[in-house]
């Protein structure tokens, strides 16, 4: 029997610290692992908020106090740039393990950036962290805090966990629920295109006066020709002509009822706001005039990138001071292109200021 019009064809440890919350639609992931693959691999939204600020601060340009302590901060490590990295386990993880290798003499000659995820503090009875536990594949390694001259051997750069002590929380487990959200949608839209943007239904068989019902065997072949003529992507858009008894009934909303676009856009914007960047930044939707991404430039650099590297650059000036004494790391401001209307509109305030001498012009400048 041919029930269409159309015949048919004759052939736990503990590297997670986020919290996150659940709904029926929308799952958020649960482990460390699950949650870098749907929120980071998964997700062009976190995925560009997250290198858009790493890539800043890498890109960063830096004043040390002395030139050696500048080519260590500059030098890559097993194929990574240590800011950029250390500013995307930041945002991710909310911890960033850095390990000073020492030379032959006891100088320090690399710095290399742990994952995160595979460290794990070790305290001694007060609560002070003595070691680190290093674990990759089945072996582990167990790092002490300090050497044997008492100078610091791993940095500990955390994001601040106010539950927490010896760790720190990332943005990624903040913005899960918005991720995961925007996941869905992102699969809905797609499940959408698949089917020419027709909402699911069923078939309804209306035995009338005889009552009649169908047979387990007709059911079986009915659901067969439907899911062979009219499913998936192939199939959009046919025309699905049914004989007397058999008629259509939708069961679900229609997008624009639904309004997932809107949905996905809120979402988008909630991840944009957890990591920082400005969402005109991301290519969302909205005053995407010049002048408005000029002026979210800037505040990307002034709001996000300059603060996670003032923490990260304190934190490993703090760590290496036992080797340079004064030990300091800092942007070099004047050299920021997005700041450069910053920088110029304090050189016209200070020329214009005739009050002053030459003296306190360049103080105010930084060139005293």
């Amino acid at each position: 029997m041919n029930w269409f019009g159309r015949k048919a064809a004759q052939h736990a440890a503990r590297p997670a610290l986020s919290r996150v919350y659940e709904t029926w639609s929308a799952p958020a992931p649960l482990s460390w692992e699950v949650q870098v693959r749907e929120g980071y691999l998964s997700n062009a939204i976190v995925q560009r908020a997250v290198r858009l600020v790493a890539e800043a601060a890498g890109s960063a340009p830096i004043v040390a106090s002395d030139p050696a302590l500048a080519s260590l901060v500059a030098a890559s490590s097993g194929g990574q740039g240590l800011v950029e990295t250390l500013a995307a386990q930041l945002l991710l993880h909310g911890n960033g393990y850095v390990q000073i290798l020492a030379d032959g003499a006891g100088a320090p000659a690399e710095l290399f950036a742990l994952r995160p995820e595979r460290v794990t503090v070790e305290a001694d009875a007060r609560g002070w962290p003595v070691a680190y536990r290093y674990k990759a594949g089945g072996s582990a390694v167990v790092l002490p805090a300090e050497d044997g001259a008492g100078r610091i051997a791993v940095v500990h750069v955390k994001a601040l966990h106010p539950l927490d002590d010896h760790y720190g929380a990332g943005c990624l487990g903040a913005a899960s629920g918005a991720i995961a959200s925007h996941n869905a949608a992102a699969k809905w839209n797609s499940a959408l295109l698949d089917n020419a943007a027709r909402p699911s239904g069923a078939l309804v068989h209306d035995p009338g006066d005889k009552f009649m019902p169908l047979s387990a065997e007709q059911v079986d072949r009915l659901r067969e020709e439907l899911a062979e003529s009219f499913a998936g992507g192939a199939n959009a858009g046919r025309p699905l002509l049914l004989e007397g008894g058999l008629k259509w009934q939708a069961l679900s909303l229609s997008p624009a009822e639904m309004d997932f676009l809107a949905l996905k856009d809120s979402s988008a914007r909630e991840i944009a706001m957890a990591f920082g960047v400005p969402p005109m930044l991301l290519g969302l939707p909205g005053d995407a005039t010049y002048a408005n991404y000029r002026e979210a430039n800037r505040a990307l650099w002034r709001l996000t990138v300059l603060p996670l590297c003032a923490k990260i650059l304190g934190a490993v000036a703090q760590g290496l001071a036992g080797w340079f004494d004064g030990a300091e790391l800092r942007v070099d401001l004047d050299k920021v292109p997005a700041l450069a209307e910053d920088r110029m509109a304090l050189w016209r305030e200070v020329s214009a200021a005739d009050w002053l001498t030459a003296e306190e012009k360049k103080a105010l400048l930084g060139l005293g």
